[in-house]
Order: C-alpha cells, then sequence, then structure tokens
C-alpha cells in the first residue's frame, strides 16, 4: 500500500524540526567547546552537563580542545558520506570540503590498480595524510600542487565539485549569492561563480570555527593515526558503515562499466568465472580492520572516533539488524526525497539469493561484528522484499553503535 499525498506532506513537515533539532545536536556534539548536550534528556527541557562535568565522570573523556575542532567523515563509496557531509555544510561556522583527495587519487592513480598493496597506494595514502594536515591549517595552497592544470595566480575552475561546499559558494570566496539566499545549488554555484580564488577560499577558512572533509580514498582509521595523535589539529573521525549487501547493490547501479561482470550475474543468474572479488573483500576487509580498532579503544584513537551506520527505517531492516546489545535505541533521524534513499533495502529487491548469500559468506566476519542478520534462504529473502514494498519509508535513522565503554554512548569513544 502506497502512502497517500497527505501522509507524505504530514512527514515533511514533522520531519523539519527535527531536521533542525537533530543537526544542532550534531554539532554540539562535535564541535563546541563548552557542552555537550545530554542526549537521554533531549526534548525534555533539561539543562545540559558541562563538558567540564562529563571528563570528571567519564576517565576516557579527552577534554584538550585547540581553537578549532576539525572531522573527517570517513566512509567508502555508496555508504551515506555526501548525506551526512551536508548536515555539516549548512552549519555556518563549519568550513566543509568535498572529496579534496580526489586530487590525490588523480595524480598518483588515475586508474585504480587492483592491487590494494601497490606502491602508488603507499604512496598515495602518505600524500593524502600531508594534504589533509594542511587542509585542516587552512593552507589551500597546498592542493594546487595535485590540481591538474596547476592554478595560476592561485585560481582554479578545477576544483572537484567545488559547488558541494557552501563556504565555496558563498562570501568572501563567491559574491553572486547574496547572505540571505537559501540552499545554493551545486550547478548554480559553478554557474554563477567566478573561478575559485584559494586565497580568498584560505581566508574563509580561517574566519570559521571549525573543518570537515569527507573522503572516501581513506581505506581505514589506522592510517590517520599519526594525524590523530598530532594534538596541533583536534581531529575527530567519524567513521560510516553501511551494510556490504546494501553497498555492492548501490556499486552494481552506478557504476556499471566496473561492475559489469556483478551485473550479468545479476541480470543471468550466472556466475561470471573471472569475477573480481576485490571490489567486495576489499570493502569489508577495510571495515573490518578499522571497526575493530575504533571499538577497541587504543589510547591514541580515545575520544575521538565515533561509529555511525545509516540505513532506512523498515520493520524488515531493524530485524536484519538483529541484537538490541550493539544498536541503542535512540535515533537521530532525518527526513530526505532522494530518490537514492531507497538504496539502503533496495538489495532485498534486485539482488538474487545466490548474490547476497556470496556476500554474505565473503563478509561474514564483518557481519557478525557489527550483529547483520544473515538472510538464509530465496524464501526469506523474498519475505524481505515484499516488506520493503508494501511498508514505504521516507525517514533515514542514524545508529550510533554502542559498545562497552565508560563515556556516554553518544559521543565519541
Amino acid at each position: 500500500m502506497q502512502c497517500s499525498w497527505k501522509t507524505v506532506i504530514l512527514l515533511a513537515l514533522v520531519s523539519m524540526p527535527i531536521q533542525y533539532t537533530a543537526m544542532k545536536i550534531f554539532m554540539d556534539l562535535f564541535v563546541h567547546k563548552s557542552q555537550i548536550p545530554n542526549l537521554m534528556n533531549f526534548g525534555l527541557g533539561k539543562d545540559v552537563k558541562s563538558f567540564d562535568r562529563i571528563c570528571d565522570d567519564y576517565l576516557y573523556c579527552n577534554c584538550s580542545f585547540s581553537r578549532k575542532t576539525h572531522i573527517l567523515i570517513l566512509a567508502t563509496t555508496r555508504s551515506g558520506s555526501t548525506f551526512v557531509g551536508q548536515l555539516f555544510n549548512q552549519y555556518p561556522d563549519v568550513f566543509y570540503l568535498f572529496e579534496p583527495l580526489y586530487h590525490v587519487q588523480m595524480t598518483f592513480i588515475p586508474h585504480l590498480s587492483p592491487s590494494r598493496y601497490a606502491v602508488e597506494h603507499r604512496v598515495m595514502l602518505g600524500a593524502s595524510r600531508d594534504l589533509l594536515r594542511s587542509l585542516y591549517n587552512c593552507d589551500l595552497y597546498f592542493l594546487e600542487n595535485y590540481i591538474k592544470p596547476r592554478p595560476a595566480r592561485h585560481t582554479t575552475d578545477k576544483l572537484f565539485r567545488r559547488g558541494a561546499s557552501k563556504a565555496l559558494c558563498s562570501m568572501p570566496v563567491c559574491d553572486a549569492f547574496s547572505p540571505s539566499y537559501g540552499n545554493i545549488e551545486e550547478g548554480d554555484c559553478v554557474r554563477k561563480c567566478a573561478s575559485l580564488n584559494l586565497t580568498l577560499a584560505t581566508e574563509s577558512c580561517r574566519e570559521r570555527r571549525h573543518m570537515a572533509i569527507k573522503t572516501v580514498r581513506i581505506p581505514e582509521v589506522n592510517d590517520l593515526k599519526a594525524l590523530i595523535e598530532d594534538p596541533r589539529l583536534n581531529l575527530k573521525v567519524i567513521q560510516l558503515v553501511r551494510d556490504p549487501r546494501g553497498i555492492l547493490f548501490s556499486r552494481i547501479e552506478t557504476f556499471r562499466d566496473t561492475y559489469r561482470l556483478w551485473r550479468i550475474w545479476r541480470d543471468t543468474g550466472r556466475k561470471p568465472y573471472n569475477l573480481d572479488l576485490t571490489q567486495l573483500t576489499t570493502v569489508c576487509d577495510d571495515f573490518l580492520n578499522s571497526v575493530s580498532t575504533g571499538l577497541s579503544r587504543p589510547p591514541w584513537l580515545r575520544g575521538r572516533y565515533m561509529l555511525l551506520s545509516m540505513v532506512l527505517k523498515s520493520d524488515c531492516i531493524l530485524e536484519l539488524l538483529g541484537s538490541n546489545k550493539t544498536f541503542p535505541s535512540f535515533f537521530f533521524c532525518y527526513s530526505t526525497s532522494r530518490d537514492s534513499a531507497a538504496n539502503a533495502v533496495n538489495w532485498t529487491l534486485k539482488l538474487s539469493h545466490d548474490i547476497v548469500d556470496y556476500t554474505q559468506t565473503v563478509c561474514q566476519q564483518f557481519l557478525d561484528k557489527l550483529s547483520y542478520k544473515a538472510v538464509n534462504s530465496p524464501e526469506k529473502l523474498k519475505n524481505i522484499a515484499v516488506s520493503v514494498r508494501t511498508k514505504p519509508s521516507y525517514l533515514f535513522f542514524f545508529f550510533v553503535i554502542k559498545t562497552i565503554m565508560h563515556t556516554d554512548i553518544y559521543s565519541f569513544i
């Protein structure tokens, strides 16, 4: 049964204050210097605890702040990082950059190598860390080493997805839109703003209290150890995870040439003999290694790591998520009209059980780590797909993964 237009409008109206409040909580939680809200009292009108009091209560809370708080959204492709990045992008005190490491990749590995351990990947990781360090210090000139053609007089129109950053589409970087202008569409920014002046962009970065960068080009949180340990950066990492079955489906749909053999398997029911297994194993191995490191809470990561899983609300997904020992009962929720939102569960509709079962076998350790349930039969997959078709939903849920720790489950661990 489809939702009526009245239901859709009602959901949209109800979700607006939820979006605002949840975004406010996000920013208070991640970057405010003096206070962190007590989310268990959310909406009850109670005073929040001071950050100092929280530090007294919890042994491993990190109380050392630099002038800025820096956020790195660590993800893999098709895991919701663009959506989460836009939450930070809307906050006026945050300077946000969308995938600046794209330029590093295009310099060292323009065509991705099939080997994860090739020399090029190690070199790229080192260059990526250097660039991130410079960007967090508002040295945007360092980007000129990787932008092709090299900017002349610190000006370029080749910055990847410049329009995805609100800071780069507004004063002082761009004067095409008044301060009262509403949401600036990415295409409008590209068309109406002049070439990007990196000097003005640097000034804008320095004027803002915080900086957020999203990337899908760092495999694991372990690769960021040197940056996280640098006290001058005050870096905090938000790692997004997603059910690998959903990631695989989304990549098959989005990267049609790269995942051509997977599409053949999906469409014909016959598994190609030369299927590139690394397209799946790399994702799950990186997830498992990174999440295991984060949840083990090594001293260098304590207070600087948060693990988030974003899925679409539906009864079958709650069933798939499994044990409440892993997932708490409190969620951040946001409405969305993006068609891609449905990708969170579309794998149950459009992947055969053979592909689902294969994915579960390859990624079993990661699925077990986060208590995702396996779909053990074609009948079970069919039942879930029917549930998805008959119970549409328009709300995203962020699951903050709970672990046994001394800190609040909604703060960085």
